[in-house]
């Protein structure tokens, strides 16, 4: 058995069981794959940190890293994606 941290989208956070089959299956209980619009199937992604394992949804997985680059972009103009492109095509002399 193992525990695993959720965090959805609503940033509920909860703590459930489930059990991993000896061939690494688990189950994630239905309301839970609702609540994160898996009800029809789907892909999470899986972290492994040093404080544990955290699963995300695709949705989840790219909000966090967009959350990630604005703490690292915030207030720095010259970090944009615009500014970035306008450099690459200004060194390559297009």
């Amino acid at each position: 058995m193992a525990n695993f941290g959720i965090l959805n989208s609503e940033r509920l956070d909860m703590t459930i069981q489930v059990n991993i089959t000896p061939n690494g299956r688990m189950s994630l209980p239905a309301d839970l794959r609702k609540r994160l619009g898996l009800s029809g199937g789907g892909a999470l992604l899986v972290e492994e940190t040093p404080d544990g394992v955290i699963l995300r949804t695709v949705a989840q997985s790219i909000a966090h890293a967009r959350a990630l680059a604005r703490k690292y972009t915030a207030n720095k103009p010259e970090a944009s994606v615009d500014v970035f492109l306008a450099n690459r095509r200004a060194e390559s002399g297009e």
